[in-house]
């Protein structure tokens, strides 16, 4: 039988046989001064936040465009953080992180510490977090294909809504929008969990991530066409932006009249305006 293990797994198994670190622990390696694959961000007033699924772990970006590394996760496939997958802030400026090898969603103090694991396992594949006013966190799983609820304290994990979810958003109202992989690939969700078709007959080639403006426009992240959709209030869906910088556009926030987009194969987070689609890089070369 044949093995294949990393020099770093190497190393910390050889430092484990030798009496020093247990064969779990992981030798120190040298932090990338940029994410290597972000995947999805979080946008506040005064933070944003870069899941980099495949460091492992989270940056935190500056105004000027200087990622800091918030927290690194375990490079061991059962420990926190090992494959994060979405990210969301809370009003204190905690963060909640979705992790798919220990099917997990964690709280990280805005100051940093460990993660803090809420639902004990209890997710399969957490793809996108939502939170609303009433501290209900809304994930969605993609091995259920479902939209969990659990509280934010933590605790048991119960299905909202039978619908095949990728992407997650509260619109300024508080009403929850999804984006699936069924014939209607735009939702919206009502407090029951009833979903009420947006988008039909499936215009999307890879849909991943939904955001809602204050006039009711929704933005959508297309992968495989390149594009971000706006899809007007009442309206039909239009390509509103495709092609270069765009590579894969997933991860999609929303603040103050600006899309945030994260895009793994370009390897940087756009910011977007509105009103003018001006497009900033946010990470500098």
């Amino acid at each position: 039988m044949r093995f294949a293990c990393t020099f770093a797994q190497v190393a910390a198994l050889s430092v484990a046989l030798l009496g020093g670190l247990s064969a779990e622990e992981t030798v120190d390696e040298e932090t990338p001064s940029r994410p290597k694959y972000p995947l999805a961000i979080a946008v506040a007033a005064a933070e944003s936040y870069v899941v980099d699924l495949d460091l492992p772990g989270v940056w935190k970006l500056s105004a000027e465009g200087q990622p800091t590394l918030f927290v690194r996760g375990s490079k061991w496939i059962r420990k926190p953080l090992n494959r994060p997958r979405c990210v969301a802030i809370l009003p204190d400026g905690d963060l909640l992180i979705g992790d798919t090898p220990t099917r997990e969603v964690y709280r990280i103090a805005a100051a940093g510490g460990e993660p803090k694991p809420l639902t004990a396992g209890g997710i399969g594949i957490p793809m996108s977090i939502a939170v609303d006013a009433n501290e209900n966190v809304y994930v969605a799983d993609l091995e259920t294909r479902t939209i969990v609820r659990f509280p934010l304290a933590g605790g048991k994990v119960e299905t909202f809504a039978q619908v095949n979810t990728r992407g997650l958003s509260l619109d300024p109202q508080g009403q929850l929008w999804a984006v699936t992989q069924d014939k209607h690939q735009l939702v919206r969700i009502d407090s029951a969990g009833k979903a009420t078709p947006v988008v039909s007959d499936r215009p999307f080639q890879f849909p991943h991530n939904v955001v809602v403006t204050d006039s009711g426009d929704a933005f959508v992240t297309d992968g495989y066409a390149k594009a971000i959709w706006r899809i007007p209030a009442g309206g039909k869906p239009e390509q509103w932006l495709t092609g270069p910088p765009l590579i894969n556009p997933v991860g999609l926030a929303i603040h103050e009249g600006n899309l945030f987009v994260a895009d793994p194969h370009a390897k940087n987070i756009y910011m977007i305006a509105i009103d003018s689609k001006q497009i900033t890089p946010l990470i500098k070369d």
